[in-house]
Parts: C-alpha cells; sequence; structure tokens
C-alpha cells in the first residue's frame, strides 16, 4: 500500500538539479533501496525499518517522511521539501 504523504520531498538523486519528487512511502522506499549512494548507514536503516512499519500500518506516513529526509541529508543528497 503506498501511504501518501502530506507533502512531496523532491531530492538530486540523478545528479545535481536532477530532483526526483517521491510522494509515498513505498516511492521512499524503492529510492533507497535501488538509488542510494550509500549502502550501509544508521539513518538509512532506520528509514527502511520506518517505512516498513508505516506500510505495516504501524506508524503514520509522516514518520517515514522525515526519516527519508534525514538519511537523505546523511547521505549528502540535496533535498526540497
Amino acid at each position: 500500500m503506498a501511504e501518501n504523504w502530506e507533502k512531496p520531498v523532491a531530492l538530486a538523486l540523478e545528479g545535481p538539479e536532477k530532483y526526483t519528487t517521491i510522494t509515498n512511502t513505498t516511492e521512499a522506499s524503492w529510492a533507497m533501496i535501488e538509488d542510494w549512494p550509500l549502502e550501509d548507514s544508521a539513518l538509512l536503516t532506520l528509514a527502511l525499518d520506518t517505512c516498513a512499519a508505516v506500510i505495516e500500518g504501524k506508524q503514520p506516513a509522516e514518520a517515514a517522511r522525515k526519516a527519508f529526509i534525514d538519511a537523505a541529508r546523511e547521505a549528502g543528497i540535496p533535498v526540497r521539501e
């Protein structure tokens, strides 16, 4: 189930000024699994775990959004909120 966020997040996953818009928890999970520059980090793991909890209905969608933004900043990915 795609847990839509109140406000999308745009981040430069493919290079400077090449922003991708993420609108929900499922998209965020795929971005972290497929396109993330770090393979192992504390905030990435936390964000993936939070996304799983949201998809399972155990946390609100905005928890995944916040964790996703934190992981992106840790990875040095430019973020537009």
